[in-house]
């Protein structure tokens, strides 16, 4: 993996969350390029839970600034960093007053999904690709993991599709078993939609729950990692009839070589 750049896209990470199939692999897999002379980026939401102090996040004034616009409302993107004590990786962070300062990841105390988590994906998705526009910085292979993160392939492939710095990045989705039980805004296919992306592209989201999202994510990326022993078994079934790479489950403890070889022999081809 010597010099290739691979942005890693997390709705969690460890040590900022707690640990969970997804925010393991989100720290693990980018360890692993690291230690295999590979540049990594990282980006994740800046969840209200995650404590800044005790995890020196700080603002990077030049990179904020710019407002998304998320179903005809501007929103401000802010954006921090942190480092990983020990690991020599970074952590961008997408932050924005409205939608992630609340002392949680997806619910209420009380268990409720929050009615805006359609949107937060949506800001999060092109919150980290404005981002990395930003930066220049233009990455082989993004690989996304969780449900929050998953509206990425659809943005880059559809929304973002002349943008230059993406031309050549391939997109690989880990799925998981990690998803939610409840559906998304009913609403939500009008406000991506409202983004210029057709609706045939996201015909899926009309109900959208977790294994809808997962079927646009998929079919909008290259390549396939199942990130857990079981997934639903709708989802199963999608990826048995999948033209496209797939990597089956591996453990924590031997991912490391499946996972170097499927990017540089099923991935960057």
């Amino acid at each position: 993996m010597k010099d290739k750049r691979i942005l890693y896209v997390s709705s969690e990470v460890i040590p900022y969350l707690p640990e969970t199939e997804i925010s393991s692999m989100s720290f693990e897999a980018p360890r692993m390029v690291n230690n295999n002379e590979g540049q990594i980026r990282i980006f994740m939401p800046r969840y209200g839970n995650i404590n800044e102090r005790r995890h020196q996040l700080h603002e990077v004034i030049r990179l904020s600034g710019m407002n998304l616009v998320i179903n005809d409302m501007d929103m401000p993107l802010i954006i921090k960093v942190a480092s990983i004590p020990k690991e020599r990786m970074q952590v961008y962070f997408i932050d924005n007053e409205d939608y992630f300062k609340r002392k949680a990841t997806y619910a209420d105390e009380d268990g409720n999904f929050f009615e805006d988590n359609d949107e937060r994906a949506i800001f999060f998705a092109k919150g980290v690709i404005e981002t990395v526009k930003k930066l220049n910085w233009s990455p082989d292979i993004i690989h996304v993991h969780g449900w929050l993160a998953s509206f990425l392939p659809l943005y880059l492939r559809n929304y973002y599709d002349n943008e230059p710095l993406f031309e050549n990045s391939k997109i690989v989705l880990s799925v998981y078993n990690q998803g939610f039980d409840a559906t998304l805004d009913k609403k939500l296919i009008e406000k991506i939609k409202f983004d210029g992306i057709e609706e045939e592209q996201i015909i899926e989201l009309k109900d959208p729950d977790y294994v809808n999202m997962m079927k646009v994510a998929v079919k909008n990326s290259d390549a396939v990692i199942v990130g857990s022993e079981e997934i639903p078994e709708e989802l199963d079934s999608f990826l048995n009839n999948l033209e496209k790479p797939v990597l089956k489950y591996h453990n924590m403890d031997d991912f490391s070589q499946a996972y170097l070889d499927f990017y540089q022999s099923k991935v960057l081809v």
